[in-house]
């Protein structure tokens, strides 16, 4: 390539870099309205509102992780977009400074809501860190970060160890167990998504067609919410939570918890111990007709609350076993 078009192409992606792509915040919108869509649903199943727990099924878990990727590939582009005509410290400072704030905030929140399984290291902590190692990245070559970041995806399967599973080490991500925590994004592997936002943006920026897309504008109203929410992905962030459970905590208070999963817990402990000497369908159904017995009586609540003592337990066995006389011979 002579040198008058090594200028061209250079001056081509700085003019770029400065604009603001429309189509980035219109992708950081959907992952907004994506995320929104996954922690209402999550907080259904958290209030006992709906009988699944989603936690539990495997299309909710990587609608969570596409989720989480699809943010971790859009900060490394939008870092590539952001530094193009040359590091800018302040702006990287401030914006470290703001990420890793709320970070720190949702920490602290959470610790608070739910100390058992509080985020010490999630989605905005993973940001900020990788803002960080993803620094010398920024004037590699892309393929070298491409490599990069496919080592990072399959680090877990590789260097994995029980060595590394003490608590100051879990925000790797290489412990042989996960912590609890409600929101787990460790280094590894998903930096490696970062990276590969990284070699994108340099391999887009390197590319004349990328002009078209980059003076993409919106003109609809759908689009232009979604920029609007991509724009303002951090303060949603920090705030939709808290009024999705507000709102849903009051409904919670008008309909009660959905009669299947307020009995989810009793139930999988007594399929458990008919499993024993049964066959799945007749101790499912002896556990359902157990529990619509236990409703009719006080100990229902006991039972929900974990508060029975020796002569309850000994009343439930009874209603156990006039339930197992009523059942149909299996």
């Amino acid at each position: 390539m002579r040198h008058s078009d090594v200028k061209a192409s250079s001056l081509l992606s700085q003019s770029i870099a400065v604009q603001r792509w429309d189509v980035i915040d219109v992708a950081r919108g959907l992952a907004i309205l994506a995320m929104i869509v996954y922690h209402f649903s999550w907080d259904l199943s958290f209030l006992q509102l709906i009988e699944t727990n989603i936690l539990q099924v495997p299309a909710w878990r990587w609608f969570a992780r596409c989720i989480a990727g699809s943010f971790l590939m859009l900060s490394g582009l939008g870092l590539v977009l952001a530094h193009a005509k040359g590091f800018h410290g302040g702006a990287f400072l401030k914006r470290l400074l703001k990420v890793g704030g709320a970070a720190l905030a949702v920490t602290i929140a959470t610790y608070f809501a739910f100390p058992d399984s509080y985020i010490f290291f999630g989605i905005l902590h993973c940001i900020a860190v990788s803002g960080v190692l993803a620094l010398p990245f920024l004037r590699l070559h892309p393929i070298v970060t491409l490599a990069a970041g496919i080592l990072c995806l399959v680090a877990p399967h590789l260097l994995t160890s029980p060595a590394l599973d003490a608590p100051w080490l879990d925000w790797l991500g290489l412990g042989a167990a996960d912590p609890v925590t409600n929101d787990y994004v460790p280094i590894f592997p998903w930096f490696g998504l970062v990276l590969l936002g990284v070699a994108a943006g340099r391999l887009l920026l390197a590319r004349q067609e990328t002009m078209s897309l980059a003076g993409w504008r919106s003109k609809g109203l759908s689009s232009r919410l979604l920029i609007w929410a991509g724009r303002k992905s951090l303060p949603i962030y920090l705030t939709h939570q808290i009024i999705l459970l507000a709102i849903l905590y009051g409904v919670l208070q008008i309909v009660g918890p959905n009669r299947m999963a307020e009995a989810q817990p009793f139930m999988i402990q007594c399929e458990a111990t008919c499993l024993q000497n049964a066959q799945p369908q007749t101790c499912r159904t002896l556990c359902s007709c157990t529990v619509e017995t236990l409703r009719q009586t006080d100990l229902w609540q006991k039972v929900l609350n974990n508060t029975t003592t020796p002569e309850d337990q000994t009343r439930i066995s009874r209603a156990a076993q006039q339930c197992l006389r009523q059942s149909p011979p299996s």
